[in-house]
């Protein structure tokens, strides 16, 4: 086996393996995947036979953090649509083993960017990579939760006033300073909910580094990352999408302000079109879904830098995010004039 520090013992993981699954060859090689899951995740490599591992951390946790049975249950059930998912393989709730619940799925071979420019390809590659994206959005939101078995994934409806009471608890909890754009934002955005109470399945933090795409080819293979999904409404998940559009290179990755044209991106109407002529609803994007999306993320960055205030990051990174959360929370504040 490799020798890594994985925080469990890997000698358990494999005898388990071999009792749970036929045809496992060769040593077991474990891979720790850096990025920012929040739930520790691993290659698990045997000689012909690529697996992912993912699992809760270790230690006491809050009571709805963290379930991975629920990416487990709605990746196996999404196996049985058109959205492009890892192939599920077993979970185990079984604390003997790892110390904590966990769960196994196919190793999907691909390219994950985390730029959302897709730097390195050609523009008319850009251009229908990102065509993919919409469309695979769409067939998300397309799903019949009824049938896949996901009719109790969520609390239907009333979704965005939920949502937004909840932020604001969040920002209450985390914040260190008085924003004038956040304060009117907590205010507007309960009274300008659309009326429509469309509930789809939603992943949560849909965008271009949640996407895998075909080693070649310019479309999604899967998706990743289910940590935040339920019932909710569609118009959220393309909203988180639509930050790269309303967020600088300088601002967490985004795409305002570049050349579009000369890319070969597609603008945020463009893209909007392409998902909305798969998509079954026809509900389409406002201000008010904008201005909650960034509403979100400006609470997101609050918590990040309160977080790093109190030791646990570094101070520059503080400032940093400190310095997102208003920008944000500004520009969340001037779609609602």
């Amino acid at each position: 086996m490799a020798q890594i520090e994985p925080g469990f013992d890997a000698a358990a993981l494999d005898a388990f393996l071999h009792r749970s699954l036929e045809g496992l060859p060769g040593p077991m090689r474990l891979e720790r995947i850096g990025g920012g899951q929040s739930n520790p995740t691993f290659f698990v490599t045997y000689d012909d036979r690529a697996l992912v591992l993912r699992k809760q951390p270790p230690g006491e946790l809050l009571p709805s953090a963290h379930a991975i049975d629920r990416e487990y249950r709605v990746i196996s059930a999404l196996s049985r649509t058109d959205v492009p998912v890892p192939p599920a393989l077993l979970y185990c709730e079984d604390r003997t083993i790892l110390g904590t619940p966990f769960y196994l799925m196919e190793k999907v071979e691909g390219r994950v960017f985390h730029d959302c420019t897709l730097p390195g390809l050609s523009p008319d590659e850009r251009s229908a990579m990102y065509a993919s994206l919409a469309e695979t959005l769409a067939a998300l939101h397309n799903v019949d939760v009824e049938a896949a078995g996901l009719a109790d994934y969520g609390k239907p409806g009333n979704y965005f006033a939920r949502q937004i009471a909840r932020w604001g608890r969040q920002w209450e909890l985390s914040r260190s300073r008085d924003d004038v754009h956040i304060d009117r934002l907590r205010a507007w955005l309960p009274e300008h909910i659309p009326a429509d109470e469309t509930v789809s399945l939603v992943h949560g933090d849909y965008r271009i580094g949640n996407a895998m795409f075909h080693p070649t080819e310019p479309r999604v293979v899967t998706l990743l990352d289910w940590e935040l999904s339920t019932l909710g409404h569609p118009l959220a998940d393309l909203a988180h999408t639509a930050i790269a559009w309303l967020s600088r290179p300088d601002e967490y990755g985004g795409i305002e302000g570049l050349d579009l044209e000369t890319l070969g991106l597609p603008d945020l109407d463009r893209f909007s079109a392409l998902y909305a002529a798969r998509a079954h609803h026809s509900q389409t994007l406002q201000p008010f879904h904008l201005a909650f999306a960034l509403f979100r993320w400006a609470v997101i960055f609050e918590g990040i830098a309160a977080r790093a205030r109190a030791g646990n990051a570094s101070a520059d990174n503080a400032a940093e995010t400190g310095r997102l959360a208003t920008a944000f929370a500004r520009r969340a504040a001037e779609l609602t004039r």
